[in-house]
Formats: structure tokens, C-alpha cells, sequence
């Protein structure tokens, strides 16, 4: 297995492999939300929620700041532009190579004959 460090790119999939993370994500960006706000909605203790926040936070997404006994949490739009211009630009290799695919079925097609009713 290779020894590196995780690319930002690879903390933001893995990040948003969790669901619960991905509802946090989908609240978040709404607008900003304390813990309190984010944990309301979710079956699991606070002390949970502060670690899918941590793993959020590590992997860029989140952004969190404390103002007196009050966190709250923001999206990072960047590291979900470039987990979006990835999966965009996968997309649009795959759509090139399904267009060439059909472009040349298209020409290679033998003249259909017609078929007898019987």
C-alpha cells in the first residue's frame, strides 16, 4: 500500500462518505448553523456530532468558529468546487467516449433490411 498524504480532494470524499455528514453538508448549506442547530434533527448524542464536524472540518468542508459558548458552522465552498470540477470533468470525459462510441456505430451500421411480417 502506498504511504502518503491524503490529497484534499481524497479528505472531501471521504468526508462525505458518511450520511450523516452529507445532511450536516446539505444543512450547512442553507446558511450557517451552531452544533446545537445541527445535532437537532440527528438521532445521536452532541459528543457525536462533534466528531462528524471534526472529520468535516479536517477535510475542509466545514468551517467553524466560536463566539462566546456558541460554535457555528459554515460551509467551505471551495472544497466542494473541487470535489464538483472532479466529478465534472469525469462526466464529461465519459460523455466524449459515449458520443465517439455512438458516432461510430452510427457509421459502421450495416443497412438495416427489412423485416418480413410473417
Amino acid at each position: 500500500m502506498l504511504n502518503y498524504q491524503a490529497a484534499p480532494l481524497d479528505l472531501a470524499f471521504q468526508a462525505l462518505a458518511d450520511p450523516t455528514r452529507r445532511i450536516m453538508v446539505e444543512r450547512l448549506s442553507q446558511g450557517p448553523a451552531s452544533v446545537s442547530e445541527l445535532a437537532q434533527p440527528l438521532d445521536m448524542t452532541l459528543s457525536a456530532v462533534v466528531q462528524h464536524l471534526a472529520v468535516l472540518e479536517a477535510s475542509g468542508l466545514v468551517r467553524s468558529e466560536k463566539v462566546g459558548r456558541v460554535r457555528t458552522c459554515r460551509i467551505e465552498p471551495t472544497a466542494l468546487h473541487s470535489a464538483e470540477r472532479w466529478i465534472s470533468e469525469r462526466r464529461a470525459s465519459w460523455e466524449r467516449r459515449l458520443d465517439r462510441l455512438g458516432a461510430f456505430l452510427i457509421e459502421t451500421e450495416p443497412t438495416a433490411k427489412p423485416r418480413r411480417k410473417k
